[in-house]
């Protein structure tokens, strides 16, 4: 159904109206019989793009499906997501990332494209199927073991030199086992032994992304930091980027807001991976984001089953809700960033960094129809319960954010009108 979208701010700047015809694409007029939102008061913007997301679908759809989670990033303003690979089964095959790649084309809420395991199983021994699963029909350009670190240098180097051959990229979890093992489970400082927890120290993290920068200039191949978390990580992909070496960054919502004092509690809503680090680490991160030297914003969006997340600290499994909240989240961490560095954060930096030739493109004729439009001036009070997610390990609940996502387009269809699934 075409569309005519009035007196939206684009950016945030120009005032304009948007026309989308029947085919779901930007174009110059208005098509006949249009539908109509009006916008105005509210900015416009490419619909965004999620590096990094967990959907949980095949295996464990008691904490998130492709549907909800498609829900859940239509309501947060996304029109497309990566699937991350640490399903069950493992996405480690063609058939496996064509199935989750159908699934998202059955939801049809957002473009939902698989990530592709690195190694079979996540076992960080043998490379999965990396170039079948690129020349299957769910186009698979980006790998990645997340949850575990490809930790084995010669891996990781085969890895690199594989997937340059199309242009693909390794999205890694940086985190040496031999420094924050698996039970790691906070910062590792006074804190951390204050409360008898075990420490994730800084350099776990620090050491794998400097040989991971290294690996990529020997190899000439891309290399994609994944959930930056501390300074010092940002001081090697910014020194890294100098040199001309192929290396992007990510970092979450939650590792720009909250921080490891919420630890105090033993509240297992809060155990991430990696874990939540000091103001200081937070202060860097908010700088490398509006200077550029972190590429993009990506939720990790990691729901779990209630029977998984209520336990004891250690024991509780890492992770916590970000679709719905992302947005509000940035645009409270980092209110100095205009709407044009949202978009380009949260837009079409990972759309470029994805290969995702049609998300994140300028809202212009021509371009597909995917527009998210925001309230730039609203709060929201966040409550876990209106989720469209299955899960509830939400870290922002009761808290107030700025920005409310209003409508959402993807591919000229109407998947959220006045911020409820349509």
């Amino acid at each position: 159904m075409s569309l005519v979208i009035k007196g939206a701010s684009l950016l945030g700047e120009t005032s304009a109206d948007l026309y989308v015809d029947d085919a779901g694409v930007l174009v110059d007029s208005a098509p006949a019989g249009a539908a109509t939102i009006d916008a105005e008061g509210l900015v416009a913007l490419p619909g965004l793009v999620d590096l990094h997301t967990h959907l949980r679908e095949p295996g464990r759809e008691d904490a998130e499906t492709i549907l909800t989670g498609s829900q859940a990033a239509a309501l947060g303003g996304y029109t497309a997501v990566l699937a991350m690979a640490n399903t069950s089964p493992v996405t480690d095959t063609a058939e496996a990332a064509t199935r989750v790649w159908e699934l998202g084309r059955e939801a049809g809420l957002v473009h939902v494209q698989p990530v592709g395991a690195v190694t079979r199983g996540l076992g960080g021994e043998e490379l999965a199927e990396l170039g079948l699963m690129n020349r299957s029909r769910a186009g698979v350009t980006v790998f990645s073991d997340d949850g575990r670190c490809v930790h084995d240098a010669r891996v990781m180097r085969r890895a690199l030199e594989y997937v340059k051959a199309f242009g693909g990229v390794v999205s890694q979890h940086s985190q040496d086992p031999a420094l924050a093992g698996p039970a790691a489970c906070c910062h590792e400082g006074e804190l951390s032994g204050r409360l008898g927890l075990p420490g994730w120290p800084g350099i776990a993290e620090e050491v794998i992304v400097a040989r991971d920068v290294m690996l990529a200039r020997h190899t000439g191949s891309r290399v994609h930091v994944a959930h930056v978390s501390t300074a010092g990580s940002v001081e090697v992909v910014r020194w890294a980027k100098a040199q001309g070496i192929s290396v992007t960054a990510e970092v979450t919502p939650h590792h720009l807001l909250l921080t490891t004092d919420l630890l105090t509690g033993y509240d297992p809503t809060f155990k991430v991976n990696p874990p939540l680090r000091p103001q200081e680490d937070v202060e860097a991160l908010r700088a490398a984001l509006a200077d550029g030297t972190i590429d993009a914003v990506a939720t990790d969006h990691a729901p779990h089953a209630r029977h998984d997340k209520e336990h004891a600290f250690v024991d509780a499994a890492f992770g916590m809700l970000g679709l719905e909240t992302a947005l509000g989240v940035v645009r409270t961490a980092v209110p100095d960033l205009s709407w044009a560095d949202v978009a380009r954060v949260m837009s079409v930096t990972p759309a470029r960094i994805a290969g995702l030739a049609d998300q994140g493109q300028a809202l212009a004729p021509g371009s597909p129809a995917h527009v998210v439009l925001v309230d730039p001036d609203a709060t929201v009070t966040v409550d876990r319960e209106a989720s469209a997610s299955l899960s509830r390990n939400n870290p922002w609940h009761g808290r107030e954010l700025g920005a409310r996502v209003v409508h959402t387009v993807y591919g000229g269809r109407v998947t959220v009108r006045d911020g409820v699934l349509a």
